[in-house]
């Protein structure tokens, strides 16, 4: 059931990359995503898992706006525009568990993604939100089909809704919302993938053109126009100086983002980038190779600073870690796995938040003072995943630990550190025998590497602490750090 639209009052803007959220018809356009290995129980605790992080939001609300990405853009869509709200009336006394279980029905079958995860939601009191997802259309030169789309979610009423198809990425979705009387305008994005990569950032080039097209159409008509563009960039808010080979980059060239918060003031730049409210050592909702990755990113205009419409709430922006939930022993993301009759896991991305407020001095030439206002252009150097502060002692399994007789090659273990005493293995890889196995011992640190090849020779004793894992179907350790080999 819906409650009334969000009043004027501080509220939440949420931005949350779902790591694949499908539907339950058996039709993806991902292969892990098919019946084979994707079954209604993954669904469930897909569903699940998401509802779980946005109740702890707002104590328990949920926030008012939630950008959603990676969500299934449906393989058997609908030949009418649904309406969610008259979904979720329709199945209001029976349980997203009993929908997908013993209710599951042709209709229910047919629902997408985002219509479930309404209902997931509404299960657990997140209600109040008019769904509203992008039209599945992609540019004339893009030359893959569409297997995920982005939704929008707010408690505010839509004025408008526009997508914008653009090259080799899901179309970006405009929605306008009424925040008592004022425009906001948002955008939520998910562009070509490959952040390092100089021939995929021709794509991403083409991403921000389409956008920062848009939202000067915006500008011309009111420089203060309150704007969020919020979404997966595939691109980290120092793009330009972390990947200095690309010379021109569609998040801080084309589109403009960049960290001089007081220079949003004036009229040569627009928009400010919230991951600049952050101390360096914190910029991060992703990994990847030993690195923290800024790919999800909310960026604000220049009406978000004045006193008029809506305003940002300095220094409100934060990446949502929860410890025991989405955030592993190591701090880092619990992305989601098949493992299991069930799956497991979260996503790949922490999502990011920020507050907003309503104001009604109606003032465009009055701006809001800050604290600790950023002026900087963006940190060069990437932000290295610090293993050497996970404390050991505490969070890893000790072989006694381990039931006698127990296995350790099993899905529940994944991701786990474990206090590996054993003997160095007889092969060409370095290798451990541990518990009756025989485990790959691997470092993306290549001293780290040859410093165990170097201290563990064959036959011989050999003691580290490693994270469980698996690659290419082999089970191997990963030693994160070199404080890791004692």
């Amino acid at each position: 059931m819906l409650v009334a639209s969000a009043a004027a009052r501080p509220f939440m803007v949420v931005v949350y990359n779902v790591e694949n959220l499908f539907d339950v018809d058996g039709k993806a356009g991902f292969e892990d995503y098919q019946p084979a290995k994707y079954s209604k129980a993954h669904a469930l605790t897909k569903l699940h898992n998401i509802a779980t992080i946005l109740t702890k939001f707002e104590g328990g609300r949920g926030p008012d706006i939630i950008f959603f990405d990676e969500i299934e853009a449906d393989q058997t869509p609908s030949a009418k525009p649904l309406d969610y709200e008259a979904i979720l009336r329709q199945y209001q006394n029976v349980t997203i568990d009993e929908m997908i279980g013993p209710r599951f029905s042709p209709e229910i079958e047919d629902l997408p993604a985002e219509a479930l995860l309404a209902k997931a939601m509404a299960d657990r009191g997140l209600t109040g939100y008019h769904v509203v997802p992008a039209a599945n259309i992609k540019s004339a030169d893009s030359t893959h089909p569409l297997a995920q789309k982005c939704v929008i979610f707010t408690r505010f009423p839509v004025k408008a809704v526009h997508s914008h198809a653009t090259l080799d990425a899901r179309a970006i979705l405009e929605v306008e919302v009424d925040v008592d009387g004022a425009p906001l305008y948002l955008f939520n994005n998910h562009w070509k993938s490959g952040a390092g990569d100089p021939l995929t950032e021709v794509s991403r080039r083409a991403n921000a053109k389409t956008l920062r097209t848009r939202i000067d159409e915006i500008l011309k008509d009111d420089p203060n126009a309150d704007i969020i563009i919020g979404g997966d960039f595939n691109s980290q808010y120092n793009q330009k100086q972390r990947y200095p080979k690309m010379k021109t980059t569609g998040i801080n060239d084309i589109l403009g983002s960049q960290g001089n918060e007081l220079a949003v003031r004036g009229t040569q730049r627009d928009l400010y980038n919230l991951w600049f409210e952050l101390p360096v050592a914190e910029r991060g909702s992703d990994t990847y190779r030993g690195e923290w990755g800024t790919l999800m990113q909310i960026i604000i205009s220049r009406g978000l600073y004045d006193y008029r419409g809506v305003q940002y709430v300095d220094n409100s922006f934060g990446v949502a870690k929860f410890p025991g939930l989405n955030a592993d022993d190591k701090g880092l993301p619990v992305r989601w796995s098949f493992d299991g009759p069930a799956g497991s896991g979260f996503s790949d991305h922490f999502p990011v938040y920020a507050k907003f407020l309503t104001v009604s001095d109606n003032r465009t030439d009055h701006y809001l003072p800050l604290r600790n206002a950023s002026a900087e252009s963006g940190n060069a150097k990437a932000n290295k995943i610090d293993y050497g502060r996970v404390d050991l002692e505490k969070v890893a399994i000790q072989p006694e630990q381990l039931p006698a007789g127990a296995l350790v090659r099993t899905d529940a273990y994944k991701g786990k550190i474990f206090h590996v005493v054993g003997t160095t293995g007889r092969t060409k890889r370095l290798a451990v025998e541990f518990r009756g196995d025989t485990y790959d011992v691997w470092s993306f640190d290549t001293q780290v590497r040859a410093k165990m090849r170097a201290q563990f020779k064959a036959g011989e004793p050999m003691k580290f602490y490693g994270e469980l894992g698996q690659y290419r179907g082999r089970w191997q350790f990963i030693v994160q750090d070199a404080s890791w080999v004692k």
